[in-house]
């Protein structure tokens, strides 16, 4: 029986870990459930599976879950703010960490769990983006598991040999990490058409069901960048040797390309149950509840490379990643704030990566060695791209 703690269980990711732990009652018990603002679906959470442990983001938001458990005679101690996240993590008597909160927010949780030992499931590609050094430094000190949870990244763990590390790719023969990417809603799309995409727009991805944020990044194919990096830490190869393909079908996650020829993919349904729970039963496989996949159904499987005018946001990632220190986090920094102001404030979509790019040239960067420098480096970011959009929105 493993014992799992969910950060950020009513997000995307969230939900469907809990459609897997659901259909193993016998495997898996969930001890601890956190989640920022949406109380009634953490209620309505923490009265099936009865954590030990709760978590909201503010002081409003417990208060409130406290009377909607105490109404429902639900026994679980309910926290709030982001040093509860970390208690979560470490008094809730858990052994495995679905680290699944979007953004820097759960950066010190998915570091906690990697601290404290834990089998840390990575669904949080920014704890490797903005402190992958420490992070994994973190990993190793800990002694746990790390097991990537991002269909991509996921696809290439399950490609490579069971006698797989980050220390021993180069004897493997890995020559190549190939991650496939959908290119999102817009990668027909005329590029002059592309001023006046509206969130809506962009949040319709055409394979996958995901948050709105991660949704944009899809579509602006940031995401594809940030898993670039996150594979570079992941896997130990140099940037040269991880490669994005455009692959609108959404079946093949990822490959991996060995030195005698061979090319080893996994293909599945575009569902995220499927690698969540090769990573919760790992290393036995489990029904995820996933529709098998039928290839004689499929008329093609397509492959390109990705058009860099139409993304540049893929580019900048590359860049920061090659710059290195704490130029990824950076643009994690910039890009989440310049989403947002998409999302919320009407800042165009062609402004995104003018946003990260002006931040990326204005910002210094530095070995990023301390939790505290990163956060700190963050939070700089985060106001230099405030500044720089005030700008664009006040000449709008």
């Amino acid at each position: 029986m493993k014992h799992v703690a969910i950060l950020g269980s009513t997000g995307s990711i969230g939900v469907n870990t809990l459609n897997v732990v659901r259909a193993h009652p016998n495997r898996f018990k969930v001890v601890a459930l956190t989640a920022a603002k949406q109380v009634d679906l953490l209620t309505e959470q923490c009265a099936e599976f009865k954590p030990s442990i709760a978590v909201v983001a503010d002081p409003d938001g417990a208060l409130r879950l406290s009377k909607l458990l105490l109404e429902k005679k639900i026994n679980t101690e309910v926290l709030c703010g982001s040093q509860a996240l970390v208690t979560a993590v470490t008094e809730s008597g858990c052994d495995t960490v679905m680290a699944a909160i979007v953004g820097a927010a759960g950066l010190v949780s998915a570091l906690a769990a990697a601290q404290a030992g834990k089998r840390v499931l990575l669904a949080n590609k920014e704890a490797l983006v903005m402190s992958g050094d420490l992070f994994m430094q973190a990993m190793k000190q800990g002694g746990g598991e790390l097991l990537p949870i991002d269909s991509e990244h996921n696809a290439i763990f399950q490609c490579l040999s069971s006698q797989f590390s980050t220390d021993a790719n180069s004897s493997l023969g890995v020559e190549e990490l190939w991650l496939t990417a959908s290119g999102g809603p817009f990668r027909n799309t005329p590029l002059e058409q592309l001023e006046s995409i509206t969130p809506a727009q962009a949040c319709a991805h055409p394979n996958w069901v995901m948050g709105r944020k991660i949704s944009v990044d899809s579509a602006t194919m940031m995401n594809k960048g940030l898993e670039v990096i996150e594979a570079f830490w992941l896997f130990g190869l140099p940037l040269e040797k991880i490669k994005v393909l455009i692959h609108p079908q959404s079946v093949v996650h990822s490959m991996v390309r060995y030195r005698d020829g061979s090319v080893l993919a996994q293909l599945g349904q575009p569902d995220m149950r499927t690698p969540i729970a090769y990573g919760l039963a790992w290393p036995e496989r489990i029904d995820a509840g996933v529709v098998p996949l039928s290839l004689t159904q499929m008329a093609a499987l397509s492959f390109a490379e990705p058009d860099l005018e139409r993304f540049p946001c893929l580019s900048l990632a590359f860049a920061a990643a090659k710059a290195g220190d704490t130029a990824p986090a950076v643009l994690n920094a910039a890009n989440e704030i310049a989403v947002a102001a998409f999302l919320d404030e009407g800042l165009p979509y062609l402004q995104i990566p003018v946003v990260v790019e002006k931040v990326l040239h204005s910002a210094s960067f530095v070995k990023a060695d301390s939790l505290e420098l990163i956060l700190d480096v963050d939070a700089r970011a985060r106001q230099l791209a405030r500044e720089f959009i005030k700008e664009i929105l006040c000449k709008q």
